[in-house]
């Protein structure tokens, strides 16, 4: 059962672990990479609604995993119970990699009409249940979902971060073999983790990055302890108001050394609060892996990966700060560049996993970026 905390409810048929979860109701459009998704820390208190009706069909494997360990999405519902996996990386079927994570999975329900509901009225709280017995007290879960705080003021990023500092070497995946290993970095980057993706780090490092992962509550002083020549700015989940209350001092402190910064999702959120903007709740979120935005540096448009439900109020924005790139969804900001300093944010998620390649042109950029700096530095010296 899926009950809602506006009264609605909706009953299907149970898959993955039995219990209970309650959390943000939110829906997903991608089509693909389900595994990735359900493992993705910015999905973190979150149900999760697959648009797409097919989810479970290639099964799950060991490798296709963004977060460094439990999943922290609380389930997922999709229109079809998931068939037997047919593919050959899979290691186990959907139904039992969920139950291994305690995760709880609903089918057979109109996934469309829910989408609808909430495309129409925005996100709501909700309870996931599922019981071996198929007995559900209504009442008392409509009320556990009307008294979840939601994720409005919410500091999630603490949930998910690490506990401490580690370094990262992996590189992105290939066909013939799996993931490789950066042994010869050019540059040395500090990475701000607020919930990052795996897939991000491969990036980083694949683009001859040498990463040193720190939590999300590190200092100045801890950060600039590792000797950086650039910092990213990672994604995660909730609120990142009350996230900034504790980063933005020292995302401010690291910006006036003049080191290079890049930040994404809520990374690009935390950098404009730093940079003196707002952020806001949005209705429904982005969230799907076919999102256009217009990329107005160059007037392309790439597809790109989603998953955030704030975003940065353009309004906001200081004079010394330049719009890069628009959602062509709805008009919100999905981009910034910093006039005078080297740092530069996006709302989305460049890594892509899951999700189109059309923005990995950005690890290049933020290579360049410190290539330019370290040159400059040179030349003062």
């Amino acid at each position: 059962a899926l009950v809602l905390a506006d009264g609605a409810v909706f009953f299907g048929q149970g898959f993955g672990a039995t219990g209970e979860q309650v959390g943000e109701l939110c829906f997903t459009t991608g089509m693909t990479g389900y595994q990735e998704t359900l493992t993705d820390p910015s999905f973190a208190k979150q149900i999760i609604t697959f648009t797409f009706p097919h989810i479970g069909n290639v099964g799950c494997n060991d490798e296709d995993i963004e977060c460094p360990s439990q999943p922290y999405a609380l389930g997922l519902i999709t229109r079809e119970l998931p068939t037997l996996a047919a593919n050959q990386r899979a290691k186990s079927t959907l139904d039992e990699w969920l139950k291994s994570h305690n995760l709880i999975g609903l089918a057979g329900i109109d996934t469309r009409a829910l989408t609808h509901r909430l495309r129409e009225k925005g996100a709501v709280n909700a309870v996931l249940a599922f019981s071996e017995t198929g007995d559900y007290d209504i009442e008392a879960l409509t009320k556990k979902a009307q008294e979840w705080p939601g994720l409005d003021g919410m500091d999630v990023a603490k949930d998910v971060t690490c506990p401490e500092p580690y370094t990262w070497t992996e590189t992105t995946w290939a066909p013939s073999t799996g993931y490789g290993q950066q042994t010869q970095p050019r540059f040395n980057v500090a990475v701000l983790d607020y919930g990052c993706k795996r897939n991000i780090l491969r990036q980083l490092a694949s683009h001859g990055c040498g990463l040193t992962v720190f939590p999300a509550s590190a200092t100045a002083a801890d950060i600039l302890a590792s000797q950086p020549n650039g910092i990213f700015l990672s994604n995660g989940p909730g609120d990142p108001a009350p996230v900034g209350a504790y980063t933005v001092p020292v995302i401010r402190e690291l910006m006036d050394k003049n080191i290079p910064v890049f930040g994404i999702c809520l990374g690009h959120q935390l950098l404009s609060l730093a940079l003196g903007a707002t952020t806001k709740k949005l209705k429904t979120g982005h969230r799907g892996a076919n999102h256009p935005v217009l990329d107005k540096t160059t007037g392309k448009v790439e597809i790109t990966s989603q998953n955030h439900g704030f975003c940065v109020v353009e309004e906001s924005l200081p004079e010394d700060v330049n719009v890069t790139h628009t959602s062509l969804f709805d008009g919100t900001n999905e981009g910034i560049a910093h006039a005078t300093k080297p740092a530069f944010s996006v709302q989305y998620h460049p890594e892509a996993s899951p999700g189109p390649m059309d923005s990995h042109y950005l690890f290049a950029r933020f290579i360049k970026m410190m290539e330019d700096n370290r040159q400059k530095l040179r030349g003062a010296a």
